[in-house]
C-alpha cells in the first residue's frame, strides 16, 4: 500500500524544462505590503510561501529564483514583517510574514499575523500556498493555524520541507509519519511533499515544476 502523502518524485524531461523556463527569467521584486489597500492588481495567477520564522522562506525563494539576494534572508526570527511580492514573468511569487517566534513587539507580531490572514482569505488569484515546514523538526501546534486558515478559505497547499541536508534519515521517518497523520485532517493539503535544501539545492527543480503545472 502506498503511503499518504509522498514525497514527490524527481520531474520527468518535459515538467523538468516547463520548471526551468518558468524561473530562466529575472524575478524582480516588486513591493512590500502592510495593508490588503496595498495588494498589487489582481491580474495574474500567484503563489505564495507560509511558514514558522526563520524555517527558511527567504533561502528557498532564493534558490527557486537562481537569485542570492532577492529575499533578504536573516537568522533573525521575525525579520519578514511584510507581504513582499516579487514578479516572475505572468506570476506573482508572494513571500509572507514567518508566523510563530518572532523578535518583535506583540502589537507589531499581531499586526503581521491579522495581514496575513486577510490576504489568505481574501486573494482570489492564490493558486496555492506552499508551506514550509523545517525537517529538523516537523509539524508544530503553531503550524495548525495556519493550515486550518487554508482549509476554511479553500485555498489548496503543499507542504515543502527545508533544511533536509540537517536532518538524519531515522529522524526524518519518524517526521514524516507525524506530518502525515497531521495532514490527513486537512482537507485542503495537496497530496504529495516536497522536500528541500536551499544550500544543496535539493528538491529546487521539483519544486519549481510543481509550481509550474499550475498554469
Amino acid at each position: 500500500m502506498s503511503l499518504p502523502f509522498p514525497l514527490a518524485e524527481p520531474p520527468d524531461a518535459v515538467a523538468l524544462e516547463r520548471g526551468r523556463k518558468l524561473f530562466a527569467g529575472d524575478t524582480t521584486f516588486l513591493k512590500g505590503v502592510v495593508a490588503m489597500d496595498g495588494l498589487p492588481p489582481a491580474d495574474r495567477p500567484e503563489i505564495c510561501f507560509a511558514g514558522r520564522s526563520n524555517v527558511g522562506k527567504s533561502s528557498l525563494i532564493n534558490a527557486l529564483t537562481g537569485r542570492k539576494a532577492l529575499a533578504r534572508a536573516s537568522n533573525t526570527p521575525g525579520r519578514t514583517q511584510e507581504i513582499n511580492y516579487f514578479i516572475r514573468g505572468e506570476l506573482y511569487l508572494v513571500d509572507l510574514p514567518g508566523y510563530g517566534f518572532a523578535k518583535a513587539p506583540p502589537a507589531v507580531v499581531a499586526t503581521w499575523q491579522a495581514l496575513m490572514k486577510s490576504y489568505l482569505s481574501g486573494r482570489a488569484t492564490l493558486r496555492r500556498a506552499f508551506v514550509l515546514i523545517d525537517a529538523r523538526h516537523g509539524i508544530k501546534p503553531v503550524d495548525a493555524e495556519i493550515l486550518t486558515l487554508l482549509d476554511r478559505a479553500a485555498v489548496p497547499f503543499q507542504v515543502v520541507l527545508t533544511k533536509a541536508d540537517k536532518t538524519a534519515a531515522k529522524d526524518r521517518e519518524t517526521m514524516l509519519a507525524d506530518l502525515r497523520t497531521a495532514l490527513a485532517k486537512h482537507p485542503a493539503a495537496y497530496p504529495e511533499l516536497i522536500l528541500t535544501s536551499s544550500e544543496k539545492g535539493t528538491g529546487i527543480a521539483t519544486l519549481r515544476s510543481s509550481i509550474a503545472a499550475l498554469d
